[in-house]
């Protein structure tokens, strides 16, 4: 698919940064009057970090360190998926266990990590992760204040449902801090576009 075009069905969102002069990608559901704009470029001068997975422990032991989003993704190919929270429904039972179950395929469209990102504290996350059987292959990091989310366009309220701030559900390719192919769910309770195998079929 050409630079800046847009692949759509009833349910997709499937976008590949174009070189127009917008920082943003339009990110419209077909089916739902709900609009928002995801960052083409991850901004890796806006100050904001990423927290490891890890114990409290190793949190302490760290002197509660945090990671730079340009060591994440500067001059990488990164696999990030986003969901609403650990411990959670169709997180836990379809979302990880998706890209767990299709890691080797991802790595060999060239990935060189998969990321998951949630808005929990990284002593859940990495609680989670454990339970999931999922460290080995995913690497999990957690956004405590929301504020990755929301500087790349990708936060939602789900006060609703008790959660507070939060994140979309979400599968993107990064190269380079460069969002290269982003699906989001047309609600966070579907798992319909953000699943592993679809993302490879973007690739």
């Amino acid at each position: 698919m050409a630079a800046g075009m847009v692949k759509r069905n009833s349910y997709m969102l499937l976008h590949r940064a174009s070189s127009a002069s917008s920082p943003f990608l339009p990110a419209f559901f077909l089916s739902s009057s709900r609009n928002f704009s995801v960052a083409k470029n991850i901004d890796f001068e806006s100050g904001i970090t990423l927290q490891e997975a890890r114990t409290w422990d190793e949190g302490v032991s760290s002197k509660f360190s945090t990671t730079p989003l340009a060591d994440i993704f500067k001059g990488r190919k990164i696999v990030l998926f986003g969901l609403p929270g650990a411990f959670t429904g169709v997180c836990s039972k379809a979302h990880v266990p998706s890209f767990l179950k299709h890691a080797d395929s991802l790595k060999g469209k060239g990935a060189e990590d998969i990321i998951c990102v949630s808005v929990n504290d990284p002593y859940t996350i990495n609680a989670w992760a454990e339970k999931l059987g999922a460290k080995d292959k995913i690497k999990f990091y957690g956004d405590f204040d929301g504020k990755f989310h929301k500087l790349v366009g990708l936060d939602l309220d789900l006060t609703g449902a008790l959660l507070g701030p939060r994140s979309q559900r979400y599968a993107a390719f990064v190269e380079d801090g460069h969002i290269k192919v982003i699906n989001v769910e047309k609600v966070p309770s579907e798992f319909k576009v953000s699943d592993a195998e679809t993302l490879i079929k973007s690739l």
